[in-house]
């Protein structure tokens, strides 16, 4: 998601509730491309958090603080010179541009009062912090010469203007007349969506698209394809989105993929709907905590990233392995005939001339004529025992291959019952145990000799997934195979339920029943987290098997989590869990 023009406003309005007439204490500049305020309103301290780094540029009010350099920079200490203790008079952001204006009143070494503007610009690769007088620049905490840029040079002594400003049309102030006019104006292949975002201010393509989207429009449609009924819903779609951002009707909300955070925005957007969301009240709050998680679930990701390719090594041979394998066992099948061969010759071989290269026969399986070829230099008998060793020989070839096969199978299950758990590790204690089952399995050589009880007792524990459904019952929902195993077979009772997704990897769910019946929306629920917890690839409908516990069984020697059953009930569920509650 684009740090847009929506988002900024609506990060503006928060601003203007909580520091619009508060004073600032102080200035710190913990990185050279960070700048944190710390402003004081109605007895209360706020503070501001702004980041101009070009991969992730942020603005957001928070509690916490960073540690600042001994030597404050330069540009730090020129705002402590002129804005300390000064009062923030206004907030604007021009048209729906990614910039805010903060003005402050302070007074100047003469003591007269002055007010000097701090224009932060979150504008990707052109982002920066710029302190001005009026138009003129008095530093910025970036530097840009005209070596750097030729649009725009922001030095000391230099004029101000907004980049690539007049390039693009004011959203907020625009008409149906000025949209038509503009997209008549575009080339006949450009898309709806890429005219909404490449034409207009503050507008991000996600943006764009669910101005489409509630239009009811492709957004990849060429825009000149559009009728002019088309044109006048895509109106009213855009005209009611700038709407909710004049009248500050914001509903700050992260949505979810998988339990990991793939969206935020300022509103709740349909094309996201169905899909499960966290609402916020603070839009700060929400990129704090959007960022937070979006960095756990990377630094998981980035830990797990050898065992993931290690996973995938061992599965792409073993899936090498078993195609070849089964391709071998198809050659055996020839075995049947080459019996048939051999039994017909023996009995009806004595008829036949020595030197013959075939004979005839009939099939006594099927009643047909059948023609078998012979070697002429060998014996109609000798040609009847070259069968039966063939047959022999591929019926032993035929018996290890079944057992090979299983074993490989297997094998395959349980690799991609572990590549499906790393989907789902949410703390460093969840890697652990994954990779302690891959040590144990034999797929990390681990140096020295391996105790499996004293690395257990300095291993992190990590727990299941624990949710209540709608009626109330407890549902446990297990993370990787070792937990699995513990919910089905310690945690679960007898009568308890047991569900999980057909014939795909994924999370063995109980629901404790407490000697109880379940109601039917709680065995939908269960089915939906067996559902998203398997490696369903987001399939809107995934059929579940769901059994009571008591006829689940464990193979002996079986890997972890592995379980047979041979009576149960069959689902489908969809994928979407955002409305069942996590304990």
């Amino acid at each position: 998601m684009a740090f847009d023009g929506s988002v900024v406003a609506c990060l503006k309005e928060e601003l203007n509730r909580k520091v619009l007439d508060g004073r600032i204490l102080k200035v710190a500049q913990p990185e050279k491309d960070e700048l944190i305020l710390t402003i004081k309103k109605d007895g209360t301290q706020h503070r501001l958090m702004i980041s101009v780094n070009p991969s992730l540029p942020l603005m957001y009010l928070t509690e916490k603080n960073s540690a600042s350099p001994l030597k404050a920079p330069a540009f730090c200490m020129l705002l402590r010179k002129h804005l300390q203790n000064g009062r923030i008079s206004a907030i604007e952001q021009p048209s729906l541009e990614r910039i805010l204006h903060f003005h402050i009143e302070h007074f100047n070494e003469m003591g007269d009062l002055c007010t000097s503007i701090l224009t932060v610009e979150l504008m990707g690769k052109h982002s920066n912090i710029i302190f001005r007088d009026g138009t003129k620049i008095l530093d910025s905490i970036k530097h840009v010469s005209a070596f750097m840029s030729s649009v725009r040079e922001v030095l000391p002594g230099r004029e101000y203007f907004i980049p690539f400003e007049g390039e693009k049309s004011d959203p907020l102030n625009s008409s149906a007349e000025e949209l038509q006019k503009l997209f008549e104006s575009q080339p006949a292949a450009k898309t709806v969506v890429k005219t909404l975002y490449t034409s207009y201010t503050g507008i991000s393509p996600v943006f764009a698209e669910e101005i489409a989207y509630q239009a009811g429009i492709d957004s990849a449609r060429p825009i000149q394809s559009l009728n002019p009924e088309e044109l006048h819903f895509l109106w009213t779609s855009f005209s009611s989105s700038m709407q909710k951002i004049r009248d500050c009707a914001f509903a700050p909300n992260i949505v979810y993929e998988k339990e990991i955070p793939s969206f935020y925005g300022p509103f709740h957007y349909e094309i996201y709907k169905g899909q499960k969301t966290e609402d916020y009240e603070s839009i700060s709050a929400l990129l704090y905590d959007y960022y937070a998680k979006k960095k756990t679930v990377t630094d998981m990701r980035q830990k797990t990233a050898d065992l993931r390719q290690i996973v995938q090594t061992l599965l792409n041979k073993d899936y090498k392995k078993y195609d070849l394998q089964l391709k071998q066992l198809k050659d055996t099948e020839k075995k049947d005939k080459y019996q048939l061969y051999g039994e017909l010759i023996t009995a009806y071989g004595y008829n036949v001339p020595e030197s013959s290269t075939s004979m005839k026969a009939e099939n006594y399986h099927t009643g047909e004529e059948i023609t078998i070829p012979l070697d002429p230099m060998l014996s109609p008998i000798d040609n009847g025992k070259k069968y039966f060793e063939k047959y022999s020989k591929l019926k032993r070839t035929a018996e290890a291959l079944n057992e090979i096969i299983v074993q490989t199978k297997t094998e395959i299950d349980h690799l991609e019952s572990i590549s499906a758990s790393l989907d789902t590790v949410q703390d460093e204690a969840d890697a652990v145990e994954l990779k302690k089952e891959m040590i144990e399995s034999g797929y990390i050589k681990y140096k020295g000799k391996y105790n499996a009880k004293k690395e257990a007792g300095k291993a992190i524990k990590s727990s299941p997934l624990h949710f209540i459904s709608s009626d109330g019952f407890d549902i446990y929902v297990g993370k990787n195979n070792y937990q699995n195993e513990y919910i089905s077979f310690k945690l679960a009772d007898g009568g308890d339920w047991w569900f999980h997704a057909k014939n795909l990897p994924g999370s063995h769910v109980i629901v404790k029943t407490n000697g109880k019946e379940l109601p039917d929306k709680t065995f939908e629920e269960a089915a939906s987290l067996a559902a998203h917890f398997s490696k369903a690839e987001g399939a809107p409908k995934v059929e579940i098997d769901y059994v009571q516990r008591k006829h689940l069984k464990k193979p002996a020697g079986a890997k972890p989590g592995y379980v047979i059953y041979h009576t149960n009930y069959s689902m489908s569920a969809e994928t979407d869990i955002s409305g069942i509650r996590e304990a």
